[in-house]
């Protein structure tokens, strides 16, 4: 017979811990494709455009986050004008490479 593993309750604590860690990973990936970005350009490599791409959806997803937290439509204005801004960047790496 089989013992089922029990695990802990998760509390608050917990959910916040999860979350920065997220948080705090997100900001390590958007470092990293700060510095991808820029030695692309350096390079001559088109694929800025997508890294590129990738910080505009990384800004839009924290402030339609922000909006959905502090229902202020400025945040969610921008982070809609940043999301078009990656889509376009990343359509334009799509399609000339």
């Amino acid at each position: 017979m089989k013992t089922k593993i029990q695990r802990p309750v998760k509390n608050e604590c917990d959910n916040q811990i999860e979350t920065r860690s997220r948080s705090h990973a997100l900001d390590f990936v958007a470092a990293a494709a700060q510095i991808l970005t820029i030695l692309c350009i350096v390079k001559g490599n088109p694929a800025w455009k997508g890294s590129l791409s990738l910080l505009f959806f990384g800004g839009a997803a924290a402030l339609v986050y922000k909006y959905d937290e502090y229902k202020e439509k400025t945040y969610f204005i921008i982070g809609i004008v940043l999301g078009i801004i990656g889509t376009a960047l990343l359509i334009w790496f799509g399609i000339t490479g």
